[in-house]
């Protein structure tokens, strides 16, 4: 018997150690995934009576002033939304380059940027400290491998540390507790029907709804910056209890972004196993398409998350033809985020103009470490 439901968080007790996450591979969802796991935390940390509780600092190597990159515009929005508790550091040059082209001021932003993330690992004053594209400063040698993996390895325990970006050596594969590998899928075919902003996150792996809420920060980034219209919904299948792991993140936004975020959410309070579905199962998930085409063609929105979508059609709750049409009719500048894993591959995914497989490779929650309110659920 063969689940794909979603089950409900259970309420567990606080690890005592924070754990480091390595997101690598070459396809996209690695910093959005990381701005998830934030966006969660800070949802969790709003009520806390202390925030130092939830400070996150956030480095981001490579990307240094002159240059925009896809991120700025989330992290606007959480520095908005959330301006005591986010610390950001920028290092790097705004050229690309590769390891041909290293110089020493490329040596010298990236000890910089370690003597902060240094700092700031002994100071106590962060519960999660994001090093965005520490993978690839490491595959061009800019910092050795073995300092940092030793750094990481005295770091306090509550601290929880996200490293992102391509290129992630052995070294620090090895020294993490959790490695999801954004793998890209080629057999899209988006150009073929001459629409663009779709995009699909699946697989067994971390990062897939993380990512999508990063996707969430970044259109809200947008409006803020720009037009104050980009709308975002957050449609959500096979969850109609409470507990889910998105649940303090959404609740983040809504409550700093009320004027610009939707949620809905559908489904019973249980997994839904394959054979065993209900006709409520089936009620529900007609339910929340009905909002979700509707909001589609409505062009109200720029973001529409539609969180779980894939498990809901794989558990033959939903038609495949009917999503088809709606993303093919979609109004040009609405972009439509699908995540949730699968064991077939529906037509829609040859719409999508970014698909991420989220490939896990190892998980502590294998090795019987209780998941973290704020990271896991």
């Amino acid at each position: 018997m063969t689940g794909i439901g979603i089950m409900t968080a259970q309420v567990r007790p606080e690890r005592a150690v924070g754990q480091i996450h390595v997101y690598d591979g070459m396809g996209k969802g690695k910093s959005q995934a990381a701005l998830g796991v934030v966006l969660r935390s800070l949802g969790l940390g709003m009520a806390a009576t202390d925030p130092k509780e939830t400070r996150i600092l956030l480095i981001r190597f490579l990307k240094g002033p002159g240059r925009e990159y896809a991120e700025d515009a989330a992290i606007a929005a959480l520095q908005q939304g959330f301006p005591h508790l986010i610390d950001q550091v920028r290092t790097g040059r705004a050229e690309y380059f590769d390891a041909a082209q290293v110089t020493k001021f490329d040596c010298q932003e990236a000890e910089r940027g370690w003597d902060i993330a240094k700092g700031a690992m002994a100071s106590g004053l962060y519960s999660v400290i994001v090093l965005d594209e520490i993978n690839p400063v490491l595959d061009l040698g800019l910092l050795p491998v073995d300092r940092v993996v030793n750094d990481l390895k005295r770091k306090p325990a509550h601290l929880e540390v996200i490293a992102t970006g391509r290129g992630a050596p052995k070294e620090l594969i090895e020294v993490a507790n959790l490695h999801s590998e954004m793998r890209p899928q080629e057999h899209v075919h988006a150009d073929e029907y001459g629409i663009s902003g779709i995009e699909i996150y699946t697989g067994a792996g971390k990062g897939k709804s993380t990512s999508a809420l990063g996707r969430s920060l970044k259109a809200i980034g947008t409006g803020i910056s720009r037009d104050q219209s980009h709308r975002v919904l957050i449609m959500q299948w096979l969850k109609g209890g409470s507990g889910y792991t998105e649940d303090a993140a959404i609740a983040a936004l809504s409550r700093s972004y009320p004027h610009v975020v939707d949620h809905q959410r559908c489904g019973r309070d249980a997994i839904v196993w394959r054979g065993q579905q209900q006709e409520l199962d089936f009620i529900e998930a007609e339910r929340g398409w009905q909002i979700a085409q509707v909001a589609i063609a409505s062009g109200l929105y720029k973001t529409i998350v539609l969180d779980e979508l894939n498990p809901t059609v794989d558990l033959e709750l939903l038609p495949v033809e009917p999503i088809c049409q709606a993303l093919l009719k979609k109004p040009r500048d609405t972009e439509v985020i699908i995540t949730g894993r699968c064991m077939n591959r529906p037509d829609y995914f040859d719409l999508a103009s970014v698909h991420s497989e989220m490939v896990c490779h190892k998980h502590y929650a294998e090795h019987g470490v209780d998941l973290k309110r704020g990271v896991d659920f």
